[in-house]
């Protein structure tokens, strides 16, 4: 297996117009000119007065959705071309003085990563530290020898020039969570001071050029920066479709990224690659909560996270009420190895991701408004609301076509083929290429990932990391307790997804509600 020469560097900055070419521009034109033409040619099923309350509910519903995704990339352009550059310009100004950082802290985790992945981590952060001029301790945390010694071997060879020390943490139990904090007590051991700063970086992610020295003048111009998350790309050595999923999510994220940043705050703070100060990181209270970071579930009980290290270490800042920021020129490359079956890992990637979302949003979420900017609270809110909404509309066009008919549901889909088609557009200006693929995965991801997420609000001590040697995580126990559980979480998924369709049923008047007389009636009698 061999690592693209396209991973060690960021693809190019280039403009819209400048990604779209004059083909994929007429095929564009053509899709659209499709939708029009098709909705044309359909008999007028929209505004049927059948329907017609349905139609404006759908209305509601994405005006909302697409109200508050221009919000967000208002906000974006908002921090890309006003806020960042001025932050951009004091950095490059204090770095060409010649200011660095007297030494930085590299927690650097691996988990059975091909050699060529290991290889390309170590000699683009080697490449980087020797570009900055910068003593550097590279704390790894793992659990094989074997990784250990394929790092050091590498490293004398690429980094034999620089001043860095390589530290091997053996960890003791299974799991990131347990090699981090083993690391972070190493680190308090040693001696760190609190305004040291400290890298938080995986095993297959390869940084770009210019990484350290975007980054590390941050925390020397702001004292009240305590963390620093950065931008990523994706190199998928598996199925082509699962690139084009990825390279669209991150998209996604750019945009939402940069709308947080202008709050000062961040929705998480990648294990990829994270700058942090170090009073809070190596305290107690810190290295507790990746430890052993639980969550008290009226169904599950008392539970440990087993994954989503990052969204602790995130929690952790949040409660403390303190600044983060977004980098997104600083960026690096995550090379994703897919095995086996491409669809069964991105499942497996969104319930993760989605468990961790739900797991720590609801905590966030519960420390109020007070404890951080109002825009970051209602994003966490908004989170657990758009997964009922994406749910609810495609339930409402099914009810709107056995009301009316098939031209209503080819009403709807083009609906979909329309406005999925602008938001590709948009993040378009956030993408490495212009992809027309990104329209229906856009669709499919929105749709698949609020199922998942309602599959795993009523889950969320069920836990799997396919990636990590496919660690798997429930609860403690066994017997007629978790029969009764697992059913119980059964029961409430097929609740939430039967109760959103009969909703749609009765709204379109497909069904009706008994009557209050009926039901007096039947008890009474």
């Amino acid at each position: 297996m061999n690592v693209s020469a396209q991973a060690f560097r960021r693809p190019g900055e280039r403009s819209w117009s400048q990604k779209c070419t004059s083909l994929t521009a007429c095929q564009i034109a053509v899709y659209l000119a499709v939708c029009f033409i098709a909705l044309l040619s359909l008999p007028n099923s929209i505004y049927s007065p059948e329907v017609l309350d349905f139609v404006y509910v759908i209305g509601v519903l994405g005006i909302w959705r697409y109200l508050w995704w221009g919000n967000h990339w208002l906000r974006a352009l908002v921090f890309s071309n006003i806020t960042y550059p001025r932050m951009r310009a004091r950095a490059a100004a204090l770095w060409g003085s010649g200011w660095r950082p007297r030494h930085i802290h590299i927690q650097l985790t691996t988990f059975k990563e091909h050699r060529a992945v290991s290889e390309a981590v170590i000699r683009a952060l080697v490449r980087d530290i020797r570009a900055s001029g910068i003593a550097a301790t590279i704390w790894l945390g793992s659990s094989e020898a074997e990784d250990e010694q394929r790092i050091a071997d590498h490293l004398a060879l690429v980094g034999s020039d620089c001043d860095i020390t390589l530290r091997i943490i053996r960890q003791n139990q299974p799991g990131k969570r347990v090699a981090i904090a083993l690391i972070l007590r190493a680190m308090s051991r040693a001696g760190i001071s609190g305004d040291d700063l400290i890298i938080f970086m995986d095993g297959d992610f390869v940084i770009h050029p210019g990484m350290l020295r975007r980054c590390l003048p941050l925390f020397a111009l702001d004292p009240v920066l305590h963390a620093l998350t950065t931008d990523e790309y994706v190199e998928v050595i598996g199925p082509r479709w699962m690139q084009t999923w990825l390279d669209m999510r991150f998209s996604q994220r750019r945009l939402a990224m940069q709308s947080h940043a202008l709050s000062n705050r961040v929705l998480t703070l990648t294990g990829r690659f994270s700058v942090f100060r170090a009073r809070h990181v190596i305290s107690n209270e810190f290295i507790r909560l990746q430890e052993v970071d639980c969550l008290d579930h009226w169904l599950w009980g008392s539970f440990r996270f087993m994954s989503g290290d990052d969204k602790s270490s995130w929690y952790c800042l949040l409660r403390k009420g303190v600044k983060m920021t977004y980098v997104p020129d600083a960026s690096g490359t995550t090379i994703e190895v897919v095995e086996g079956s491409g669809f069964r890992r991105m499942v497996e990637n969104l319930r993760r991701w989605s468990g961790n979302m739900l797991r720590n949003g609801q905590r966030a979420i519960a420390l109020g408004p007070h404890r951080m900017p109002f825009f970051i609270w209602w994003c966490l809110i908004d989170q657990r609301l758009a997964m009922w909404t994406m749910l609810f509309s495609p339930m409402l066009a099914v009810a709107g076509t056995l009301k009316v008919g098939f031209a209503f549901l080819v009403s709807y889909v083009i609906f979909v083929a329309v406005t999925r088609m602008l938001l590709s557009m948009v993040l378009w200006t956030y993408a490495p290429r212009v992809d027309l693929g990104y329209v229906w995965t856009l669709y499919a991801n929105q749709l698949l990932n609020a199922g998942v997420k309602v599959i795993m609000l009523w889950r969320l001590a069920q836990q799997n990391w396919a990636n990590r040697g496919n660690q798997k995580s429930g609860i403690d126990g066994g017997g007629w307790v978790a029969v009764a559980r697992e059913a119980m979480a059964r029961y409430l998924t097929f609740v939430s997804f039967a109760g959103l369709f009969l909703a749609a049923m009765i709204y379109m008047r497909l069904l009706e509600l008994p009557s209050w007389g009926l039901i007096v009636s039947v008890f009474l009698n």
